[in-house]
């Protein structure tokens, strides 16, 4: 008899208390700021221009091969208005091959792409995988008109948790060559 009172007492708690589901299409949940979007670029405001140079870098170490790159020269860098020699001309991603390695960001010598970190940059389901190939307009779109907030970038040489390798001071360093030069281990 204690054990059908306990059982209901389960159900009539857990009926009552608060839902921790949302209601998807409409309701969403705010993304951890570190979660991994797709690949946009990053539009430099200042100048007018996008960051990337087309130096291919970035689709060179694709390890899935979903990006092409062309570069031209900067008509602004001409005209004095630019420090950039050269601009990207063409860049293509393919999202339905690009598996969000992160791998692009870290290699950038330019801070010229970042991870999409919203909901636009995750729900991208289409009927035709065609559509999922964005070109340099579409990967410039989010950061132009403002809809990139806070896009993560993670530096370079930094582990996840924040730690860094200890720098030797002149004096360490010193220490250490002298201790090389007598032989001792």
């Amino acid at each position: 008899m204690l054990g059908i009172i306990k059982s209901i007492g389960t159900t009539i708690s857990a009926a009552l208390r608060k839902p921790v589901t949302v209601q998807y299409p409409t309701e969403k949940k705010d993304l951890p700021h570190r979660s991994r979007g797709l690949p946009v670029l990053l539009w430099d405001g200042d100048i007018d221009e996008p960051f990337c140079t087309g130096c291919q870098v970035c689709a060179r170490y694709c390890p899935v091969d979903c990006m092409t790159v062309t570069m031209k020269d900067n008509p602004n860098y001409a005209e004095g208005k630019s420090k950039r020699k050269k601009i990207v001309d063409r860049f293509y991603i393919d999202y339905a091959r690009c598996m969000r390695c992160n791998i692009c960001v870290e290699v950038c010598n330019f801070d010229a792409i970042v991870m999409n970190n919203t909901w636009s940059g995750i729900e991208l389901s289409r009927y035709d995988r065609r559509d999922l190939v964005i070109d340099l307009d579409g990967l410039l779109a989010d950061h132009k008109k403002g809809r990139l907030k806070d896009p993560f970038r993670e530096p370079m040489g930094v582990a996840h948790s924040g730690w860094t390798p200890k720098e030797r001071t002149a004096e360490e360093q010193e220490a250490a060559a002298a201790k090389e030069e007598s032989g001792e281990e």
